[in-house]
């Protein structure tokens, strides 16, 4: 009978667990859906790159607001109301972005849809780790990042069937069904969540351990469920005696650790991976792409490319480690800026067969970024600090990587414009698109620095305690020779 309820609680969690993790779905589906709407609504508002950079910039500004607020108001009304919360930022901000009249309008709509990104960012994993049982705790959270990387391939996919050839008389308006869609995972979330209950630990620290062990009795195995509502009366116990402030991530001893979550988000994010992921079309018609549908329908195989290798790189990070991940991956991904910084240079030269170059390197780009900096930056924040800052520092780290991000997405266009060589320019029905292989050296630029800051900063912590890695930098040693043993 122990068993049959064992396997019952089993499929109940990954139910639990795929539902909230829709959240994860909107996170990477709002954050691509921008991608294959911005060469129609361009057209359709007559706006400039400026202008685009600000729009999806919007986004971002957004995610880092609801981030910083989300983990208080998660705290207060509980982790299952704020996400019920975030599901119906992200209906309305859906409608609002698919009905914006003008280019501002559209602004406000991607900023008040950015804060249920950044909400979701945080309570989505939270609820997922406080919900899931022990031993089946890593797995269950890792569906939240496989989900962005899903939800930004159906936003392709979904901007790809809407996308029309150019001269067609819904080409300035059909990118309104392409932000439309996003109601529905919204819809599916908020009603799923409806019927999911509260996590454990949330219940126990507002005094509610009866629901909390009702909570624990359907979702954990039996014989554990005692256990686990002690260990969290303990751990609360020990929160209140010892309060951490703000403070204390800024000690001596935790300056490293400080500087590598930081680092990190730095290297991950001015690598340019996010201009692939908000502004492909655009570089794929820049290398010749006939028209916008043709350039949305190449972004699909980037997405494709990304959930391939996400999946990929849960079976590579504990088998290969931390370090060697970090060092092949941006490798790949230096090799593969060059290289499309290269073509674009001499596209001249080389006519209608850089389209098809480009879309490879991508690929390659995208494939390496994926089994590397994409998991080991959450990975990494995760494992170096102290479980007294822990939060504090994975914030800090989280907050790090959404500024990088806006500030990459901002100045895009920008630094296309500012280093095409003259005559080099990309001429495209009269609009001068500047050339970005020089945005393309600059990001592989940054990746060499991350290679050797990397040599320096980066640690080993595959199969190292978290203990032995706090003591490791309380002893003040070198992040190079952390290692097992």
């Amino acid at each position: 009978m122990v068993k049959e309820n064992v396997k019952q609680n089993k499929a109940l969690v990954v139910i639990i667990a795929a539902i909230a993790a829709t959240g994860g779905l909107l996170f990477g589906f709002d954050t691509g859906v921008i991608s294959g709407a911005i060469p129609f609504f361009q057209k359709s508002f007559g706006i400039s790159d400026s202008w685009i950079e600000i729009i999806t910039t919007a986004g971002l500004v957004g995610a880092v607001i609801g981030a910083m607020f989300s983990g208080r108001l998660a705290d207060v009304i509980g982790r299952k109301k704020v996400i019920l919360g975030s599901a119906v930022i992200f209906a309305i901000g859906a409608v609002w972005s698919g009905a914006a009249p003008s280019a501002l309008n559209l602004v406000f709509a991607r900023l008040f849809l950015g804060v249920a990104i950044g909400v979701s960012s945080f309570a989505v994993p939270l609820y997922i780790a406080e919900i899931s049982p022990t031993k089946t705790r890593g797995t269950m959270v890792s569906m939240f990042q496989l989900l962005i990387t899903i939800g930004i391939m159906v936003s392709y996919l979904s901007d790809s069937m809407f996308a029309v050839p150019d001269g067609h008389p819904d080409y300035e308006s059909c990118w309104r069904p392409m932000f439309y869609v996003g109601v529905i995972p919204a819809i599916i979330m908020f009603v799923g969540m409806i019927f999911l209950p509260e996590t454990p630990r949330w219940l126990i620290s507002k005094g509610h351990e009866d629901k909390c062990r009702d909570v624990l009795q359907k979702v954990e195995e039996p014989h554990l469920v005692e256990e686990v509502i002690s260990k969290m009366k303990a751990d609360l116990e020990s929160d209140k005696k010892n309060k951490v402030t703000w403070r204390l991530i800024f000690k001596k001893w935790l300056r490293v650790p400080l500087m590598i979550a930081v680092g990190i988000m730095f290297v991950q994010q001015f690598t340019g991976i996010n201009t692939i992921i908000y502004y492909s079309p655009k570089i794929f018609l820049m290398s010749g792409f006939a028209d916008a549908k043709a350039a949305v329908w190449a972004s699909v195989s980037v997405g494709v490319v990304n959930v391939a290798f996400t999946i990929l790189s849960l079976f590579m990070i504990d088998r290969l480690g931390r370090r060697k991940l970090y060092f092949i991956g941006l490798t790949g991904m230096v090799v593969s800026l060059i290289a499309m910084g290269t073509f674009f240079a001499f596209q001249a030269a080389l006519g209608d067969s850089i389209k098809w170059v480009t879309i490879s390197l991508v690929w390659v780009y995208i494939a390496f970024f994926a089994i590397s900096l994409g998991p080991l930056g959450w990975l990494i924040i995760s494992e170096i600090f102290p479980l007294s800052v822990r939060g504090i520092g994975s914030s800090i780290g989280a907050l790090s990587n959404w500024l990088f991000n806006g500030v990459v997405a901002f100045t895009f266009f920008k630094i296309v414009k500012g280093l095409t060589l003259p005559e080099s320019s990309i001429i495209l029905k009269g609009e001068d698109l500047g050339n970005p292989a020089g945005a393309f050296y600059l990001y592989a630029l940054v990746g060499i620095l991350g290679i050797i800051w990397g040599y320096f900063y980066i640690p080993e912590t595959k199969n190292v305690t978290l203990e032995k890695i706090e003591d490791h930098w309380r002893q003040g040693k070198k992040p190079n020779e952390l290692k097992q043993g």
